[in-house]
């Protein structure tokens, strides 16, 4: 199982980035998926996440600006962050986990199986 994050790059305050998790060796349909992040110094945290059945959720921190979406047919996971701001520039990684369950909603990194290398997003002026 490989997951592969890309997308990433320099962008300005207000900016957008798409990012995209493609996998490979798994059914991403039957895998619940999550983003997270991590800035210098400080620990992971939870950006988004999709369930099976296509449930999304989102810290309060990425709430009306990060989307995730799902194409399954491509075994890909899409992060839509708009309205970038500083303090989003982190490595950007995504995760799965297979999902018995389909409202099943991992925000736990220990929850996750298989993580991605990660992509560097950069918020600056």
């Amino acid at each position: 199982v490989q997951l592969q994050a890309s997308g990433g790059g320099l962008v300005q305050p207000g900016g957008s980035l798409k990012l995209s998790c493609t996998a490979s060796g798994i059914s991403s349909s039957n895998y619940a998926v999550g983003w997270y992040r991590q800035a210098p110094g400080k620990e992971r945290e939870f950006v988004a996440l999709t369930t099976r059945g296509g449930i999304t959720n989102y810290p309060y921190s990425a709430k009306g600006r990060f989307t995730i979406t799902s194409d399954n047919a491509k075994s890909t996971v899409y992060l839509q962050m708009n309205s970038l701001k500083p303090e989003d520039t982190a490595v950007y990684y995504c995760a799965a986990v297979q999902s018995v369950v389909i409202g099943y909603a991992p925000r736990e990194t220990g929850e996750y199986d298989y993580w991605g290398r990660g992509t560097q997003v950069t918020v600056s002026s």
